[in-house]
Formats: C-alpha cells, structure tokens, sequence
C-alpha cells in the first residue's frame, strides 16, 4: 500500500475510536450538545470519509490502470482533512461557549478544499483510457 493510503486508515481508526470514546461518553451523561456534532462529524468525516479516501486511493488507480494523477495533491489532501476535521471539533466547542462560528466555518472551508482536491485527483486518476486500436480486419480469401 501506499503511504497515502496507510495514513488516511489510520486516521480513519483514530477517529472511529475517539467517535466511539465520545459515544460511550454521551451514553452515560446524555447527548450534551456540542459532543454530539463532534461525534457525528468524528465518524463520518474521519471515521467513514477518511476510510474512503484510503481505499480509493489504493483501488482506483488499480482499477483505471493508470498512476496516481498526484501524489502531492494527496498530501495536501489528507492534511487539510485532518486540520479540517479537528479543527470543526474545536469550532463546535468554541460556538457553544463563545457563540461564536468562525472557527467551525474556516474549518468546514478547509475540510471542503480538501474534498474538493480528492475529487479532482480521482476524475484525474480515473479518466477514460483511449480505446484500443482496432485490430487489422483478416485478409480477404484468394478468388472471391
């Protein structure tokens, strides 16, 4: 596997396991807001999503035969999805206590650039191979 691919599933595992940490949490003291938003987006976007980008990295290129459009555009990916993604968690807490919502807002912008460099990477990776030559027709029988 690729180094991409290895960090966007380890992300994924550390966020299904603080999903699951806060989940147990909520479980015992009620859903308190803002643990529930931290929660949902911790197993969606980190969880399901960064899940989902490790593996389409691994198999997409695969299935399209081609390389990886960019490599670069997968780093630049998997940080803006972390600071992104922890950066929204903080922005719940801070509009709760504060009220107010710029941090959640410049975060869910940076998490938003970062799908945004996924999909271009895989339209990218994944485009139609030209068709294959045609093959040359066979000869013509002798004296027809």
């Amino acid at each position: 596997m690729s180094s991409i691919t290895v960090w966007f599933i380890r992300c994924a595992m550390i966020y299904f396991l603080l999903a699951i940490v806060l989940g147990i949490h909520m479980s015992i003291t009620g859903p308190v807001y803002p643990y529930m938003p931290i929660h949902v987006h911790f197993n969606l976007l980190g969880w399901m999503t960064m899940m989902v980008y490790g593996v389409a990295y691994h198999i997409l290129p695969r299935f399209s035969g081609r390389p990886l459009y960019s490599e670069a555009l997968s780093v630049w990916q998997l940080w803006l999805a972390n600071i992104g993604l922890i950066g929204m968690a903080i922005g719940w807490w801070v509009r709760t206590m504060y009220g107010s919502p710029i941090v959640l807002f410049v975060s869910a912008v940076l998490e938003s650039v970062a799908v945004v460099f996924f999909v271009i990477n895989m339209f990218k990776t994944i485009k139609a191979a030209p068709a294959p030559p045609a093959p040359p027709a066979p000869p013509k029988p002798a004296g027809k």
